[in-house]
């Protein structure tokens, strides 16, 4: 249960810097959206650019089975490297953002 705890907190920590950055273009707000009891996490971006909606999940986690998986990564670092240099294990990260037959051929886990 530490385990998890401290991945709720890096999680946490990790999109909530991502949320201070506004985007360089139109109106649009960064909002975070924590769900604990079910273990889901994402920052979604909302809002204007002009006459075109902005409407996106820009990264989204969950925790699984004790692993980390990162459904979606729209960032250009990429979140499982930030949550390496965090001390997370490559073990307990999950790219589910790969199809799983391709998950086997990166440092991270497959499932």
């Amino acid at each position: 249960m530490e385990k998890l705890d401290e991945y709720r907190q890096i999680i946490k920590e990790i999109l909530t810097e991502y949320s201070s950055h506004k985007p360089a273009y139109g109106e649009v707000e960064s909002e975070l959206i924590f769900d604990t009891e079910r273990d889901r996490y994402q920052l979604v971006h909302t809002g204007w650019n002009k006459h075109r909606r902005i409407y996106g999940s820009t990264i989204h986690i969950d925790l699984i089975n004790d692993k980390i998986w990162i459904q979606n990564d729209g960032t250009e670092v990429g979140i499982a490297n930030i949550l390496v240099e965090r001390g997370v294990s490559p073990k307990n990260i999950v790219l589910a953002d790969h199809a799983p037959y391709m998950r086997e051929y990166t440092d991270f886990a497959v499932c």
